[in-house]
């Protein structure tokens, strides 16, 4: 496409010099507050803060929830995605059109919808003290269960388009040939659908580990101050007490988490191919 390699230089050129400008630099700057004390590098900002026992409960509480949403999230992910690629055309379509309409509504949107049904006044309590479940209203919000639910809500949709496109990519004799050859649907997926759709999964779940870490409002309108997640405690480092250097001590954590996830996943997905 390009007769030399100084051309394909030059054109993407502004664009690194742009990404570096507003956001690398930026980032940069940010997380080195957190190896910087008085003028030295040195680790003591990440000793303090996981000396704190509010920080390693919240430190395990948002790696857990991530964790519990992405399993979930595969779970429920694999046999919606498995469902629709099997659909006709005009079925299908309509499918992934409800799937994909969620991530044009606003996070803030969906997440205040949450309100509405686990309130006290909400569907779900109106429905658990009708049916004479609970004398009174449960307390739904402000609760890991809130969260969580919120979380799924937000990044199941990403997780199922991830699956829909590696499944349409496998070969569609695959799973027809295993089960002529005797293999009951628990090893046709674990030998079959699971190694050719790694990609998907990986993506998938890269997407959700990754936005349920850093996402800030569900887990702020959801949880409150009552479950407190690394993003929401980085967000009161920075407004609340002014602490620039606990916030970039939270920031390259996320960070670490994330890339941690996606190479763990791909490491995953490759060790179970070469077997």
């Amino acid at each position: 496409m390009f007769q030399n390699r100084a051309e394909a230089l030059a054109l993407a050129l502004p664009a690194a010099i742009f990404a570096t400008l507003v956001f690398l630099l930026p980032v940069t700057i940010l997380l080195s507050e957190g190896f910087r004390a008085g003028g030295a590098w040195t680790l003591s900002a990440y000793a303090d803060f996981f000396s704190a026992t509010l920080n390693r409960t919240v430190f395990l509480r948002t790696f857990r929830l991530g964790l519990e949403v992405t399993a979930v999230s595969a779970v429920v992910g694999y046999a919606a995605a498995f469902a629709i690629v099997n659909l006709p055309p005009k079925g299908k379509g309509r499918m992934i059109g409800l799937i994909t309409l969620p991530l044009m509504i606003s996070p803030v949107a969906r997440t205040y919808a949450w309100i509405v049904i686990l309130g006290r006044t909400g569907i779900v309590n109106q429905a658990i003290t009708g049916l004479g479940l609970s004398a009174e209203p449960l307390r739904l919000l402000f609760t890991e269960t809130a969260v969580f639910i919120g979380l799924l809500q937000l990044f199941l949709p990403l997780m199922i388009l991830s699956l829909i496109s590696a499944l349409e990519n496998m070969p569609k004799d695959a799973i027809p040939a295993a089960r002529v050859l005797g293999a009951n649907w628990f090893q046709v997926f674990w030998k079959v659908i699971l190694p050719l759709t790694r990609e998907g999964l990986v993506i998938g779940g890269t997407l959700v580990f990754t936005g349920s870490l850093t996402a800030y409002i569900t887990p702020a309108i959801l949880g409150g101050s009552k479950v407190l997640m690394l993003e929401t405690l980085m967000y009161q480092q920075v407004s609340v007490a002014n602490d620039f250097v606990s916030a970039s001590v939270i920031a390259f954590i996320l960070i670490v988490m994330s890339f941690a996830a996606n190479i763990l996943l791909k490491r995953l997905a490759t060790a179970r191919n070469r077997r």
